[in-house]
């Protein structure tokens, strides 16, 4: 697997991902949301770089001219409910693609909320076969979020091309999917990649939870 971390250069990224860390800033939840959105188009932009073009010839109102496009049948996919934002973004760079949704929600197996697992629900995806998919989660703690809603989708069929993005990841998590996708063909794609996590499996810095400042705090029942 190939590994971006977008934040090892010095490019606007990094102002977005400061306002989505500042625990000031993130109060006001529209800009946080708006932010994944502008992260979510940095990111869509370097995952063209990995797409198949080809050149299509364009009339415009003085000569024709010959441009390279986008060849690819895109499938966006997201993971709810963080993942809202950061699919927009993809979606209004490949305002073609279709569409894929997966609900994983995380829980605790011990007491002391140091082990977790992840539940899958709900799907919903066109057939896969032989078509790019471009699987988009903001936060890869663990990293098995991700790897289960990839293996979710591949119940309707293998895509031809793998692409994921997240805003932050840890260590711990690009390893985790280093494991799950060896080949050199899959692309991660992260805004920054943050050294560990903590003993609840929060990424650390990290930004704490990304769906609770885009939405709200989630009501939990014991």
């Amino acid at each position: 697997m190939k590994v971006i971390n977008l934040s090892a250069k010095n490019t606007i990224l990094n102002k977005y991902l400061a306002e989505i860390r500042d625990v000031d800033l993130q109060k006001e939840r529209m800009r946080f949301r708006q932010n994944i959105i502008r992260i979510g188009h940095v990111e869509a932009y370097e995952a063209s770089r990995y797409l198949d073009y080809a050149e299509k010839e364009v009339q415009t109102p003085l000569d024709k001219c010959s441009v390279a496009v986008p060849q690819n049948d895109i499938v966006v996919g997201t993971v709810f409910r963080a993942g809202l934002p950061l699919h927009q973004a993809f979606l209004d760079v490949f305002d073609e693609a279709d569409n894929a949704f997966v609900s994983a929600y995380r829980y605790y197996l011990d007491k002391e909320c140091t082990k977790v697992g992840v539940k899958i629900e709900y799907m919903a995806t066109p057939i896969l076969d032989g078509k790019t998919l471009i699987l988009v989660d903001p936060m890869l703690a663990t990293g098995e979020s991700m790897e289960l809603a990839y293996k979710a989708f591949l119940t309707n069929g293998t895509p031809k091309q793998i692409i994921m993005a997240c805003v932050i990841a840890s260590k711990q998590g690009v390893e985790h999917l280093r494991k799950c996708f060896p080949d050199e063909n899959v692309i991660l794609i992260c805004g920054a990649i943050d050294p560990v996590l903590n003993e609840r499996k929060y990424i650390v810095p990290g930004l704490g939870d990304a769906g609770d400042l885009m939405y709200g705090a989630k009501e939990t029942k014991e």
